[in-house]
């Protein structure tokens, strides 16, 4: 089957996608969209996925959009062992899992734009040029969001919202891997190509932190991920000049993210 996918190189849902390519050996051909030059809300673009956002996976008769539906879709398609379980109550577990990365990814989302790329965007732009990054946005929520990121950044209300997603997070997947190697038990699964690519963005952002003490398997199963050759498909995609300074930024944040983090865990 032919497949083509539009992505972004640093993007999550586009790496996740990435990895499960990568984890079932499937070929793909590969159409880059650059999300900082905002090709995602270029019309010949919005009529692939109006939603402006990536990935996109196109097939000989269908274009599947929505990156959980993706890795799903190609697992079914790929050869080899399925990342799905094929038993319960694993099955159910892993579709909970997917369904819990809509909330997962906003969340970093909001972690990402608060902190480091909030940085880059006001020291690259002038405000008439942000507010036209903005205004080319195709959904009002996506602008409406982007705009309070910038605005005011871990000031925002969205920051205790993402803190509730992620500490449930954390702690589910703690519970989980003090039981077993990965999320579902002790073969690599859908869950865990799923969850990869949104802990590894805390992590490149400068906040593993955020689990370092309170749940520190976190830290060994994204060990563990890494040293799959499917990460690849995050780790090729980042040049290291751009990984080096986001890491040195996002840990200049961190004391500010840590107060505002250590409060919310206390109720403050």
């Amino acid at each position: 089957m032919h497949l083509e996918l539009y992505h972004g190189s640093s993007s999550v849902c586009s790496s996740k996608v990435r990895i499960g390519l990568a984890e079932k050996g499937l070929d793909w051909v590969s159409r880059p969209v650059n999300l900082k030059a905002g090709e995602q809300n270029d019309p010949d673009y919005l009529k692939l996925n109006p939603n402006g956002v990536v990935p996109t996976l196109v097939t000989d008769d269908q274009i599947v959009v929505e990156s959980s539906v993706i890795l799903e879709y190609i697992d079914e398609i790929g050869a080899g062992e399925r990342l799905m379980p094929t038993q319960e109550p694993a099955r159910t577990q892993a579709r909970i899992w997917l369904t819990r990365c809509i909330d997962i990814h906003a969340a970093i989302n909001t972690m990402t734009f608060s902190t480091v790329q909030r940085q880059k965007i006001l020291a690259g732009n002038t405000p008439a040029q942000i507010d036209a990054m903005i205004a080319r946005m195709a959904n009002p929520a996506t602008a409406s969001k982007r705009r309070d990121m910038i605005d005011n950044g871990l000031k925002s209300p969205s920051v205790n919202a993402a803190f509730f997603t992620l500490k449930r997070m954390l702690d589910d997947m703690q519970t989980a891997l003090d039981k077993h190697e990965w999320l579902l038990g002790n073969s690599y699964s859908i869950a865990d190509a799923a969850i990869l690519s949104y802990v590894d963005r805390l992590d490149r952002l400068g906040q593993s932190g955020l689990w370092a003490e309170r749940t520190p398997a976190v830290q060994t199963w994204l060990a563990n991920s890494r040293a799959r050759p499917s990460y690849a498909a995050i780790s090729d995609y980042i040049p290291d000049a751009e990984a080096e300074s986001t890491r040195a930024e996002g840990e200049a944040l961190w004391p500010e993210v840590k107060a505002k983090w250590d409060g919310f865990l206390s109720g403050h």
